[in-house]
Protein backbone atom coordinates (compact mmCIF):
# COMPACT_ATOMS: atom_id res chain seq x y z
CA UNK A 1 0.00 0.00 0.00
CA UNK A 2 1.46 3.62 -0.58
CA UNK A 3 0.96 5.02 2.64
CA UNK A 4 -1.07 8.67 2.52
CA UNK A 5 0.58 11.32 2.95
CA UNK A 6 -2.31 13.45 3.17
CA UNK A 7 -5.06 11.72 4.45
CA UNK A 8 -8.51 11.64 1.58
CA UNK A 9 -11.79 11.67 3.13
CA UNK A 10 -14.76 10.79 0.84
CA UNK A 11 -18.21 11.65 1.43
CA UNK A 12 -20.82 9.30 0.03
CA UNK A 13 -23.77 11.73 0.60
CA UNK A 14 -26.94 9.66 0.05
CA UNK A 15 -26.44 6.54 -1.58
CA UNK A 16 -29.13 4.03 -2.62
CA UNK A 17 -29.77 1.99 0.28
CA UNK A 18 -31.19 3.75 3.15
CA UNK A 19 -34.51 5.33 2.80
CA UNK A 20 -36.41 8.46 4.24
CA UNK A 21 -38.37 7.05 6.75
CA UNK A 22 -34.94 6.16 8.76
CA UNK A 23 -33.80 9.83 8.93
CA UNK A 24 -34.81 12.91 8.05
CA UNK A 25 -31.50 14.15 7.48
CA UNK A 26 -31.14 11.72 4.37
CA UNK A 27 -30.64 14.26 0.99
CA UNK A 28 -33.46 12.96 -0.67
CA UNK A 29 -33.69 15.01 -3.49
CA UNK A 30 -31.29 17.25 -5.99
CA UNK A 31 -31.62 20.52 -3.91
CA UNK A 32 -30.70 18.46 -1.07
CA UNK A 33 -27.87 16.20 -2.26
CA UNK A 34 -25.97 19.43 -3.68
CA UNK A 35 -26.09 21.66 -0.43
CA UNK A 36 -25.53 18.83 1.28
CA UNK A 37 -22.16 17.58 -0.69
CA UNK A 38 -21.08 21.42 -0.60
CA UNK A 39 -21.27 21.35 3.13
CA UNK A 40 -19.13 17.97 2.78
CA UNK A 41 -16.31 19.88 1.02
CA UNK A 42 -16.18 23.19 3.22
CA UNK A 43 -15.94 20.69 5.68
CA UNK A 44 -12.82 18.94 4.41
CA UNK A 45 -13.70 16.25 1.79
CA UNK A 46 -11.85 16.36 -1.21
CA UNK A 47 -13.72 13.45 -2.80
CA UNK A 48 -17.81 13.26 -3.28
CA UNK A 49 -19.36 10.18 -4.10
CA UNK A 50 -22.80 10.67 -5.82
CA UNK A 51 -25.73 8.69 -6.21
CA UNK A 52 -28.88 10.19 -7.29
CA UNK A 53 -32.46 10.17 -6.20
CA UNK A 54 -35.82 11.83 -7.14
CA UNK A 55 -38.52 13.79 -5.48
CA UNK A 56 -39.80 10.90 -3.22
CA UNK A 57 -36.83 9.97 -2.32
CA UNK A 58 -36.23 7.22 -4.88
CA UNK A 59 -33.09 6.17 -6.31
CA UNK A 60 -32.75 7.85 -9.69
CA UNK A 61 -30.34 6.81 -12.88
CA UNK A 62 -31.53 8.61 -15.28
CA UNK A 63 -28.90 11.29 -16.66
CA UNK A 64 -31.38 13.86 -16.53
CA UNK A 65 -31.27 14.09 -12.25
CA UNK A 66 -27.59 14.18 -12.43
CA UNK A 67 -27.62 16.96 -14.51
CA UNK A 68 -29.48 18.80 -11.54
CA UNK A 69 -26.65 17.82 -9.42
CA UNK A 70 -23.29 17.44 -10.84
CA UNK A 71 -22.76 21.33 -12.74
CA UNK A 72 -24.00 23.06 -9.45
CA UNK A 73 -21.10 21.16 -7.44
CA UNK A 74 -18.79 21.80 -9.86
CA UNK A 75 -19.19 25.48 -9.91
CA UNK A 76 -18.64 25.84 -6.65
CA UNK A 77 -16.14 24.03 -6.00
CA UNK A 78 -12.96 22.75 -7.53
CA UNK A 79 -14.27 19.14 -5.31
CA UNK A 80 -13.32 15.80 -6.81
CA UNK A 81 -16.62 14.13 -8.03
CA UNK A 82 -16.98 9.89 -8.15
CA UNK A 83 -20.33 9.13 -9.92
CA UNK A 84 -21.53 5.37 -8.61
CA UNK A 85 -21.70 2.88 -11.14
CA UNK A 86 -23.52 0.64 -8.63
CA UNK A 87 -26.82 2.32 -8.50
CA UNK A 88 -28.85 -0.39 -7.06
CA UNK A 89 -29.63 -4.07 -8.08
CA UNK A 90 -32.91 -2.56 -8.94
CA UNK A 91 -31.19 -1.06 -11.88
CA UNK A 92 -29.93 -2.57 -15.32
CA UNK A 93 -26.21 -1.74 -16.34
CA UNK A 94 -27.19 0.53 -18.45
CA UNK A 95 -29.38 2.48 -16.23
CA UNK A 96 -26.21 2.27 -13.56
CA UNK A 97 -23.96 3.79 -15.89
CA UNK A 98 -26.09 6.70 -16.77
CA UNK A 99 -24.88 9.45 -14.88
CA UNK A 100 -21.19 8.12 -15.39
CA UNK A 101 -21.33 8.55 -18.86
CA UNK A 102 -23.01 11.89 -18.97
CA UNK A 103 -20.38 13.67 -17.19
CA UNK A 104 -17.27 11.37 -17.63
CA UNK A 105 -16.03 12.06 -14.00
CA UNK A 106 -12.73 11.86 -12.51
CA UNK A 107 -13.98 9.13 -10.53
CA UNK A 108 -16.23 6.33 -10.76
CA UNK A 109 -16.93 3.45 -8.37
CA UNK A 110 -16.97 0.29 -9.53
CA UNK A 111 -17.98 -2.83 -7.16
CA UNK A 112 -15.55 -5.95 -8.28
CA UNK A 113 -17.96 -8.93 -7.63
CA UNK A 114 -21.46 -10.15 -7.94
CA UNK A 115 -22.92 -10.60 -4.32
CA UNK A 116 -26.34 -10.69 -2.04
CA UNK A 117 -26.45 -6.72 -1.00
CA UNK A 118 -28.65 -7.30 1.62
CA UNK A 119 -30.47 -4.29 3.97
CA UNK A 120 -33.97 -5.66 4.00
CA UNK A 121 -33.40 -5.69 7.46
CA UNK A 122 -34.50 -1.97 7.44
CA UNK A 123 -37.84 -3.16 7.17
CA UNK A 124 -37.76 -4.34 10.71
CA UNK A 125 -36.94 -1.18 12.12
CA UNK A 126 -39.34 1.43 10.34
CA UNK A 127 -42.73 1.19 11.55
CA UNK A 128 -43.98 4.68 10.00
CA UNK A 129 -43.02 5.02 6.02
CA UNK A 130 -42.85 8.07 4.27
CA UNK A 131 -43.45 6.85 0.85
CA UNK A 132 -45.05 4.00 -0.59
CA UNK A 133 -42.05 2.79 -2.43
CA UNK A 134 -39.70 2.23 0.17
CA UNK A 135 -40.93 -1.06 2.30
CA UNK A 136 -41.10 -3.29 -0.71
CA UNK A 137 -37.55 -2.13 -2.46
CA UNK A 138 -35.77 -2.63 0.55
CA UNK A 139 -37.55 -6.30 1.22
CA UNK A 140 -36.48 -6.65 -2.57
CA UNK A 141 -32.82 -7.24 -1.59
CA UNK A 142 -33.68 -10.44 0.25
CA UNK A 143 -33.99 -12.12 -3.20
CA UNK A 144 -32.38 -9.96 -5.54
CA UNK A 145 -28.73 -10.45 -5.73
CA UNK A 146 -26.42 -7.81 -7.14
CA UNK A 147 -25.09 -8.33 -10.27
CA UNK A 148 -21.38 -7.21 -11.13
CA UNK A 149 -20.26 -10.15 -13.52
CA UNK A 150 -16.71 -9.98 -15.48
CA UNK A 151 -17.83 -8.80 -18.63
CA UNK A 152 -19.89 -5.81 -16.78
CA UNK A 153 -16.74 -5.13 -15.43
CA UNK A 154 -15.15 -5.10 -18.05
CA UNK A 155 -17.52 -2.84 -20.15
CA UNK A 156 -16.84 -0.18 -17.12
CA UNK A 157 -13.20 -0.27 -17.89
CA UNK A 158 -13.26 0.67 -21.30
CA UNK A 159 -16.48 2.64 -21.74
CA UNK A 160 -15.42 4.93 -18.95
CA UNK A 161 -11.85 4.10 -18.21
CA UNK A 162 -10.74 3.92 -21.54
CA UNK A 163 -12.24 5.28 -23.54
CA UNK A 164 -13.44 8.73 -21.76
CA UNK A 165 -10.45 9.30 -18.43
CA UNK A 166 -12.08 8.13 -15.95
CA UNK A 167 -10.50 6.48 -12.73
CA UNK A 168 -12.03 3.82 -10.46
CA UNK A 169 -12.80 3.94 -6.94
CA UNK A 170 -12.54 -0.08 -7.16
CA UNK A 171 -14.64 -1.15 -4.59
CA UNK A 172 -14.02 -4.97 -2.78
CA UNK A 173 -16.94 -6.53 -0.21
CA UNK A 174 -14.49 -9.74 -0.13
CA UNK A 175 -11.12 -10.62 -0.17
CA UNK A 176 -11.91 -12.57 -3.53
CA UNK A 177 -12.77 -9.11 -4.95
CA UNK A 178 -9.11 -8.38 -5.03
CA UNK A 179 -8.60 -11.33 -6.78
CA UNK A 180 -10.81 -9.75 -9.13
CA UNK A 181 -9.18 -6.79 -9.46
CA UNK A 182 -5.46 -8.28 -9.71
CA UNK A 183 -7.24 -10.83 -13.11
CA UNK A 184 -8.18 -6.80 -14.60
CA UNK A 185 -4.52 -5.57 -13.54
CA UNK A 186 -2.84 -8.27 -15.10
CA UNK A 187 -4.72 -7.86 -18.29
CA UNK A 188 -3.56 -4.19 -18.68
CA UNK A 189 -7.55 -2.95 -18.24
CA UNK A 190 -6.18 -0.87 -14.85
CA UNK A 191 -2.87 0.61 -13.95
CA UNK A 192 -1.53 2.14 -10.55
CA UNK A 193 -1.64 3.82 -9.20
CA UNK A 194 -5.49 2.81 -8.16
CA UNK A 195 -7.89 3.90 -5.14
CA UNK A 196 -9.29 0.44 -3.10
CA UNK A 197 -11.81 0.86 -1.20
CA UNK A 198 -12.53 -1.58 1.43
CA UNK A 199 -16.17 -2.07 2.29
CA UNK A 200 -17.46 -4.21 5.66
CA UNK A 201 -20.70 -4.86 7.00
CA UNK A 202 -22.92 -5.38 4.46
CA UNK A 203 -24.88 -8.58 4.90
CA UNK A 204 -23.73 -10.61 2.16
CA UNK A 205 -19.91 -9.27 1.88
CA UNK A 206 -17.29 -9.73 4.41
CA UNK A 207 -17.95 -8.42 8.29
CA UNK A 208 -17.26 -5.27 10.37
CA UNK A 209 -14.26 -7.49 11.97
CA UNK A 210 -11.04 -5.51 12.52
CA UNK A 211 -9.13 -8.44 11.76
CA UNK A 212 -10.19 -8.40 8.37
CA UNK A 213 -9.52 -5.18 7.71
CA UNK A 214 -6.05 -5.93 8.63
CA UNK A 215 -6.63 -9.45 6.33
CA UNK A 216 -7.87 -7.40 3.26
CA UNK A 217 -4.95 -4.52 3.01
CA UNK A 218 -1.91 -8.27 3.87
CA UNK A 219 -3.91 -9.84 1.04
CA UNK A 220 -3.86 -6.52 -1.11
CA UNK A 221 -0.40 -5.79 -0.41
CA UNK A 222 0.52 -9.57 -1.83
CA UNK A 223 -1.03 -8.58 -4.74
CA UNK A 224 -0.37 -5.32 -5.44
CA UNK A 225 2.63 -4.39 -3.14
CA UNK A 226 3.27 -0.41 -3.60
CA UNK A 227 1.31 0.27 -6.75
CA UNK A 228 -2.42 1.25 -4.65
CA UNK A 229 -4.04 3.23 -2.23
CA UNK A 230 -6.16 1.75 0.66
CA UNK A 231 -9.85 3.43 1.97
CA UNK A 232 -12.16 1.85 4.38
CA UNK A 233 -15.56 2.18 5.56
CA UNK A 234 -17.81 0.15 7.36
CA UNK A 235 -21.85 0.24 6.90
CA UNK A 236 -23.41 1.61 10.39
CA UNK A 237 -22.11 1.95 13.49
CA UNK A 238 -18.75 0.41 13.28
CA UNK A 239 -17.65 3.69 10.40
CA UNK A 240 -15.78 5.76 12.15
CA UNK A 241 -14.05 2.79 13.74
CA UNK A 242 -13.33 1.41 10.73
CA UNK A 243 -12.49 5.26 8.99
CA UNK A 244 -10.07 5.31 12.43
CA UNK A 245 -8.18 2.22 11.91
CA UNK A 246 -7.95 3.08 7.81
CA UNK A 247 -5.97 6.03 8.54
CA UNK A 248 -3.99 4.60 11.54
CA UNK A 249 -2.67 1.79 8.62
CA UNK A 250 -1.93 4.88 6.26
CA UNK A 251 -4.93 4.79 4.23
CA UNK A 252 -7.83 7.01 3.69
CA UNK A 253 -11.52 7.74 5.12
CA UNK A 254 -14.76 7.22 3.78
CA UNK A 255 -18.00 8.70 5.78
CA UNK A 256 -21.17 9.75 4.59
CA UNK A 257 -25.04 9.02 5.05
CA UNK A 258 -24.95 6.43 2.04
CA UNK A 259 -22.57 4.71 4.39
CA UNK A 260 -24.15 5.66 8.33
CA UNK A 261 -26.81 7.52 9.65
CA UNK A 262 -25.55 8.02 12.92
CA UNK A 263 -22.35 10.22 14.20
CA UNK A 264 -22.70 8.41 17.57
CA UNK A 265 -24.73 5.45 19.49
CA UNK A 266 -28.59 6.71 19.58
CA UNK A 267 -27.69 9.97 17.85
CA UNK A 268 -28.53 10.43 13.96
CA UNK A 269 -25.76 12.38 12.53
CA UNK A 270 -27.25 15.74 11.15
CA UNK A 271 -25.58 16.50 7.99
CA UNK A 272 -23.14 14.73 6.37
CA UNK A 273 -20.47 17.22 7.14
CA UNK A 274 -20.69 16.77 10.87
CA UNK A 275 -19.43 13.21 9.98
CA UNK A 276 -16.53 15.06 7.99
CA UNK A 277 -15.80 17.12 10.74
CA UNK A 278 -15.52 14.36 13.08
CA UNK A 279 -13.22 12.39 10.53
CA UNK A 280 -11.05 15.08 10.40
CA UNK A 281 -10.50 15.94 13.90
CA UNK A 282 -9.81 11.74 14.16
CA UNK A 283 -7.11 12.24 11.24
CA UNK A 284 -5.42 15.21 12.71
CA UNK A 285 -5.75 13.77 16.58
CA UNK A 286 -3.30 10.80 14.55
CA UNK A 287 -1.06 13.53 13.72
CA UNK A 288 -2.03 13.38 10.34
CA UNK A 289 -2.56 15.66 7.44
CA UNK A 290 -5.96 16.18 5.40
CA UNK A 291 -5.89 16.22 1.61
CA UNK A 292 -7.63 18.83 -0.71
CA UNK A 293 -8.70 18.40 -3.85
CA UNK A 294 -5.69 18.83 -5.74
CA UNK A 295 -3.71 16.62 -3.62
CA UNK A 296 -6.35 13.58 -4.10
CA UNK A 297 -5.82 14.95 -7.71
CA UNK A 298 -2.09 14.04 -7.74
CA UNK A 299 -2.11 10.97 -5.29
CA UNK A 300 -4.62 9.27 -7.49
CA UNK A 301 -3.75 10.56 -11.20
CA UNK A 302 -6.70 11.49 -12.29
CA UNK A 303 -7.21 13.55 -15.24
CA UNK A 304 -8.50 16.61 -13.74
CA UNK A 305 -11.83 18.64 -13.12
CA UNK A 306 -11.48 20.74 -16.14
CA UNK A 307 -11.90 17.61 -18.42
CA UNK A 308 -15.46 16.73 -16.67
CA UNK A 309 -18.04 16.84 -19.41
CA UNK A 310 -20.55 19.55 -18.35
Amino acid sequence: MRTAEKVIISTAVTGSVNVPSQSEYLPRDADQIVASALEAVEAGSAIIHLHARHPDGRPAWEAEIYEQIVPRILEKTDVVINITTGGSSAMTMPERLAGALRFAPELASLNMGSMNFVYSGIADKVTDWKYDWERQYVLNTYSHPFINSFDRIEYTLRELGENLGTRFEFECYDIGHLYTLAYFVERGLIRPPFLIQGVFGILGGIGADHENLTHMVAIADKLFGNEYYFSAFAAGRAQMQFGTHSAWLGGHVRVGLEDSLWIGKGRLATSNAQQVRKARAVVEDLGKAIATPADARRMLALKGGDKVTL
